[in-house]
């Protein structure tokens, strides 16, 4: 990867004077740009940061990142019904939503990310995939790669190797796509799988597919080979030196206001409460003394919070005045099993002091903290 060290150096000057006017108009034509960091909230506030204040009409921008593991969403899309959360809370993976469309990725080192900002007049999809194909072709000839009508990129003709989404603006536009390269697949596999069941959405579903890592085609292929020869055919394609500048998505000289950008995408209002309104409707099987109770739930969720909710239980078996407690505290609370904890917690201690209470009241919320 050849690097413009002098160069940035005399950027990095005039940046900490006039970043927007320096910086981002430096370049005529074409930019290359890397991130040094691998935060997904940080990388994908980048792309937010471009896209609403760099001149496009001037120079079209490719922006390389890759992120430690996470799960990104599209704009409309329910997270509930697109990964396995609590697998994604026991192995510390972060979920994020970006603000394109599309179905959901899993990011880790082995990911390689692409963004081409353009004017949404110059915006090309397909142009953009066959640039990445075309840059692997020259490193592997014998690569049977290609972009198909759905605009993924398949290696083989029938492993997904790339998923793309985009985000349309009045007068600018970025498409996004990632390149797996040497992901984990066991992980992907197993975060990218929804437990849940009797969810009901209009959100956008993904569309799963059989994938592989470029890795195990040709282990030759790293994940920096491969950004390296990519940004060399961007660099061809649009006549401007082969060079990559690095950059720092937290660094405010250099992209003013871009920590607020990160803060918002981290939100649990963004992250969850962007979901759209869907509904849950299932049975709970639990255990209790020597039979099994099914209890049936149904709860609707606007805007990440339980707006409805009906628990069917067998008569008796709480005291009326304390179910209704539960039920009117659920509403209005988040669809998270943090605060539904804190909820059931605090109620408890309310409850009659009785053993065999406390024992079905506990198993109850064990039970509901799971759908979440």
């Amino acid at each position: 990867m050849v690097l413009q060290s002098f160069k940035n150096c005399l950027w990095r000057s005039c940046v900490l004077r006039t970043p927007k006017a320096c910086f981002w108009s430096t370049a005529s034509g074409g930019l290359i740009i890397q991130s040094v960091s691998n935060e997904v909230y940080q990388n994908l506030a980048v792309e937010d940061w471009i896209h609403d204040h760099v001149d496009l009409e001037k120079q079209q921008i490719l922006f390389l990142w890759r992120n430690s593991p996470a799960v990104v969403i599209g704009r409309h899309q329910n997270p509930w019904q697109e990964c396995n959360l609590r697998l994604l809370r026991q192995k510390n993976i972060k979920l994020a939503r970006r603000r394109s469309g599309g179905g959901t990725v899993y990011h880790d080192l082995g990911n390689v990310n692409l963004t081409f900002f353009t004017t949404r007049k110059k915006y090309e999809r397909m142009g953009n995939l066959k640039l990445v194909v075309k840059a692997l072709k020259a490193l592997r000839p014998q690569l049977d790669v290609h972009v198909t009508d759905r605009y993924d990129v398949l290696l083989n003709k029938q492993y997904k190797i790339s998923g793309t989404a985009a985000k349309l603006g009045r007068t600018t536009a970025y498409h996004h796509c990632t390149l797996l390269c040497n992901a984990d697949k066991f992980v992907l596999s197993s975060v990218l799988k929804s437990p849940y069941k009797g969810l009901k959405s209009n959100a956008t579903p993904s569309v799963p597919a059989s994938v592989k890592n470029l890795f195990e085609e040709d282990a030759s292929l790293t994940s920096e080979i491969i950004l390296d020869a990519i940004a060399k055919e961007y660099a061809v394609q649009h006549q401007i030196d082969h060079h990559i500048t690095l950059i720092n998505p937290a660094d405010e000289t250099l992209l003013p206001g871009i920590s607020n950008k990160t803060k918002e995408l981290q939100t649990w209002e963004w992250v969850y409460g962007k979901t759209p309104k869907f509904s849950v409707s299932t049975c709970l099987n639990m255990p209790y003394e020597d039979s099994v109770l099914d209890v049936k739930v149904n709860m609707d969720v606007k805007h990440g919070r339980i707006e409805a909710c009906n628990i069917d239980l067998p008569e008796q078996w709480l005291p009326p005045g304390l179910y209704s407690e539960l039920v009117k505290s659920l509403i209005g609370s988040k669809f998270c099993p943090n605060e539904i904890t804190m909820l059931v917690t605090t109620l408890l201690k309310v409850c009659p002091q009785d053993n065999e209470l406390h024992s079905r009241w506990s198993l109850l919320c064990e039970n509901m903290i799971r759908l979440m």
